[in-house]
């Protein structure tokens, strides 16, 4: 079985976050007075207690800190974003693993992020950079390449965004209805009604805008053209970039075969010469094998006079003579004469004799 809280997120930790952010949605402010108030009475903090151990902890921890980090991001609206920062304040802060878990952003979210204070900054929000300040000052923040682990093998399961939570793009829209244009302009015809019965007032400066209904909506029209070519051209955009062109896809295909083929060279001429290599040794092993293998000369066995000087202890090293003498003079100064084969044979029965 795999371990508990091995995948990026959790499901009932999600639903629990989400109703939270929900309660926090509907208090209309993004105070952090609010929040902490909203934190203590559902006692969120008790969501790190029971862990068995260490490890498990820290899983937990940095599937929490995921979780916050997803609702701190796009496309959610501001004020959910908003309870994302907080949530990631108060899990940096009231998590129990020891070192603590850092909150993971990725890169590619920086532009985001400054976007996102800066907007704050322009709105007098100033608790939301104060937070985010300080978790920057402590050192909670990581920025990294992957907003999670690279872990090879795990399930993917989409999960889809709550509608509530997300940033209307058709807002202006919504508002502005042909309703409550027509109702606008009804309005601002009585005005005019009135203005006009009134003499005193006739000839002096107008409260409203002529014609403010049709031009209204002529703005709400041209917004909504750059809207949607605005989003189409990212969208094309974001196609033509996945969408390999066949010039491109050509180009691809020609670099695989050749890579395949390069391939396929390099691995037969590996084979080519470790098959000569291999032949060669076997070559000069079977070469070098009668060398070593050949037993050494046969030694010429000694003779019998040999032998006999050699049983008697006498050095042989000086009666090397001239290979015609048989034997060796009796006392030095002699000359020496040759023996003839009586006498040898009357030596070498002297020998057995003494011998035995």
């Amino acid at each position: 079985m795999p371990p508990k809280y091995a995948s990026t997120f959790y499901e009932p930790l999600t639903e629990d976050v989400e109703e939270f952010l929900g309660c926090f949605q509907h208090a209309d402010s993004v105070r952090l007075v609010g929040f902490t108030a909203l934190w203590k009475n559902a006692r969120f903090s008790d969501l790190f207690l029971g862990m068995a151990s260490m490890s498990e902890m820290r899983r937990f921890c940095r599937v929490a800190m995921a979780t916050a980090v997803k609702y701190f991001l796009p496309p959610y609206c501001y004020q959910v974003r908003v309870g994302g920062l907080y949530l990631m304040h108060a899990f940096y802060y009231t998590q129990l693993a020891v070192p603590r878990v850092q909150i993971r952003l990725a890169l590619r979210d920086w532009d985001d992020v400054q976007r996102f204070l800066r907007d704050s900054i322009a709105c007098g929000h100033l608790d939301v950079v104060f937070v985010y300040r300080k978790l920057v000052a402590a050192k909670a923040v990581d920025y990294t390449a992957m907003p999670h682990l690279l872990v090879f093998q795990r399930p993917k399961k989409a999960k889809e965004e709550c509608a509530g939570m997300l940033a209307r793009t058709n807002g202006v829209q919504e508002l502005l209805t042909e309703d409550y244009l027509e109702e606008l302009s009804n309005v601002q015809n009585y005005y005019y009604k009135i203005k006009n019965e009134l003499v005193e007032v006739r000839l002096q400066a107008t409260m409203t805008h002529a014609d403010f209904a049709s031009r209204l909506k002529d703005t709400l029209n041209e917004f909504h053209v750059w809207q949607q070519k605005t989003f189409k051209q990212t969208n094309d955009a974001c196609k033509d970039e996945a969408k390999p062109t066949e010039q491109e896809d050509c180009r691809s295909r020609a670099a695989l075969l050749a890579s395949i083929k390069r391939r396929g060279y390099e691995q037969s001429l590996c084979d080519s010469k470790s098959r000569k290599s291999r032949q060669e040794e076997a070559e000069d092993s079977y070469r070098s094998f009668p060398k070593q293998q050949a037993p050494d000369k046969k030694e010429r066995p000694l003779s019998l006079r040999a032998r006999t000087w050699k049983t008697l202890g006498k050095n042989t090293e000086k009666l090397e003579l001239q290979t015609w003498l048989l034997s060796a003079p009796d006392q030095e100064g002699v000359p020496l004469r040759q023996k003839n084969s009586q006498e040898c044979y009357k030596q070498e029965k002297e020998g057995y004799v003494h011998l035995s």
